[in-house]
């Protein structure tokens, strides 16, 4: 327990033997440790003092948070990163979702190691200013399975902080896991010396996204952190029409593919209609969607992003979107959230600065 860090064998949710509640709390009940805990000298925690220092070189933290699982959070976070990294910003993107790092594939980076220094951990670059951090760099086996509990898990993220070596950074972006759990706990707290400018929330426009988003806004109130907007990801399906198959079904429900015919029909009797792009609703957002939520819990709404096959295949492939051609539905809505971002916060500042 030096160092007030949380002893590995602590119950979940542990408050932390330098809190005033160590070993007093109802989370300390049946605790191997809670009465060494309520007894023992309470101060201020070292960790924090030395994540302060480390994080004194970046100027802007970034959260990125869902309620809900599967909602494209880790792909913003990664198309973000790329975004700000191609504007010249110097980029830290670190991977605090223990459990399911999946940075390291969407910057295409599986199979990197971390090396250390005498300035501490180095992180993985994708381009000299755009850095990376992830425990997915740490596992031996990609398929391995973290089985980790609270302590150990903000045990890790504390290190992540304050022995990785950033440099100057104009962006950290931190990608959470969803919910409001541990790690976010965690991170609030860490960062807290050092200000969090505060939280980009991704979410689907459906109901069930959206009850667990509500609780994700009401978490960052609570925690003192500023909702720089929310994100309405996979709003519609949305694709050039040439990208699509068409099917013709039969009596019997069998398909067949009469793409090709549908192309040239097209060509010969309506060949304006080979430009168009294609949509369609996938989920049901009779609810008003995200752009109701924030209207009724006061917190910017800043944007939808269609579910787009090619962004899909660039966070596969550990690509920019913004560098493919072929992402012509999602990389211009991207474009307009992530600079409406930079300016609405007055980031460019730093480049005119000569950040």
């Amino acid at each position: 327990m030096e160092n007030g860090e949380i002893p590995e064998n602590a119950n979940e949710h542990c408050p932390g033997p330098q809190s005033e509640s160590a070993g007093k709390s109802d989370a300390c009940e049946g605790c191997p440790n809670q009465q060494i805990c309520a007894t023992a000298p309470k101060g201020p925690d070292p960790d924090l003092v030395a994540i302060a220092e480390r994080m004194a070189t970046v100027k802007h933290k970034i959260l990125v948070l869902s309620g809900k699982g599967g909602v494209g959070k880790s792909t913003f976070s990664a198309q973000l990163a790329f975004a700000l990294a191609a504007r010249d910003f110097q980029v830290g993107l670190l991977d605090v979702d223990i459990c399911g790092p999946s940075i390291p594939k969407m910057l295409g980076l599986e199979g990197q190691e971390i090396h250390q220094s005498n300035l501490g951990w180095s992180p993985v670059y994708v381009e000299s200013n755009l850095g990376v951090m992830s425990i997915g760099f740490m596992l031996p086996n990609p398929d391995e399975a973290v089985i980790w509990r609270g302590p150990r898990k903000n045990g890790l993220i504390k290190q992540f902080l304050k022995d990785v070596y950033w440099g100057e950074l104009d962006f950290l972006i931190v990608d959470a896991p969803p919910g409001t759990s541990d790690e976010h706990i965690s991170i609030v707290q860490c960062l807290d010396a050092t200000g969090v400018d505060g939280a980009i929330i991704v979410t689907t426009p459906q109901q069930v996204s959206l009850i667990d988003v509500r609780k994700e806004v009401n978490f960052c109130k609570k925690v003192g952190v500023k909702v720089l907007g929310v994100v309405e990801n996979m709003s519609s399906l949305c694709q050039p029409i040439t990208d699509f198959k068409f099917m013709r079904m039969s009596d019997n429900g069998e398909q067949k593919d009469v793409t090709q015919w549908v192309w040239e029909y097209m060509k010969e009797k309506a060949p304006e209609m080979l430009n168009l792009i294609a949509c369609t609703e996938v989920f049901d957002s009779r609810g008003g969607g995200a752009v109701k939520m924030c209207n009724e819990m006061g917190v910017p709404f800043l944007g939808k992003v269609p579910l787009d096959p090619q962004l899909c295949k660039a966070a596969e492939e550990g690509t920019s979107c913004f560098a493919n051609k072929d992402c012509v539905v999602s990389a211009p809505a991207l474009k307009k959230i992530i600079e409406e971002l930079i300016e609405t916060n007055g980031w460019l500042m730093l480049l005119s600065n000569g950040a």
